[in-house]
């Protein structure tokens, strides 16, 4: 036999030894499978709990600044998280109305103000006031009249929140503060940013 055959062999033989290893011990896991399966459904809900709190995070990424807080009715509360002047002209203030009531709150037509048609359901009510400039602004409008604001509000269920923005023209940049004002709601005074 020569060298070249005995490595063939040899190698041969080794892939058998690892074929029989192979499946002798895929047939001695049948103990392992019933410990494999609630490893299997503990995935999915390792998952899913790491997916829980992956809404709250993308509600407010993190620790969220409250710049200004406003005492609505039946429990309901907004606070304001920023009010962001951008070089384009207009400002943006962003915030979340929690329902720390005991029941579902849907008293929210007051917050459209005059709005019927275009922006049902939605904060187009909410204004801003230039203390000093002694001016009032109102939520931009696109072509069609629709609010650059949030739309499409449902009740809020008891300990629920929900994320809210509207956007103006922004004041002059000499003006740092305004008060925020949406129907309902107390006045809250605001610092700008930007």
């Amino acid at each position: 036999m020569s060298m070249r055959q005995k490595v063939k062999v040899r190698g041969g033989a080794a892939v058998a030894v690892a074929a029989v290893l192979a499946l002798g011990l895929a047939g001695c896991g049948g103990g392992d499978d019933q410990a494999k399966e609630p490893q299997k459904s503990a995935t999915p809900q390792s998952q899913e709990s790491a997916s829980q709190p992956v809404p709250t995070d993308a509600k407010e990424p993190a620790p969220v600044e409250v710049i200004a807080t406003s005492q609505g009715p039946a429990g309901v509360i907004l606070e304001i998280n920023s009010a962001v002047r951008n070089q384009d002209g207009y400002l943006t203030v962003s915030g979340r109305i929690k329902n720390t009531g005991s029941s579902t709150f849907s008293a929210m037509a007051t917050w459209r103000g005059d709005e019927k048609t275009a922006s049902p359901a939605s904060i187009a009510g909410a204004t801003v006031v230039d203390t000093a400039g002694k001016k009032r602004y109102y939520v931009l409008r696109d072509t069609e009249g629709r609010c650059a604001c949030t739309t499409g509000l449902t009740p809020i269920k008891a300990g629920e929140s929900v994320a809210i923005f509207a956007q103006y023209p922004a004041p002059p940049t000499s003006t740092t503060e305004v008060t925020f004002g949406l129907p309902s709601f107390a006045a809250a005074t605001i610092k700008i940013s930007g």
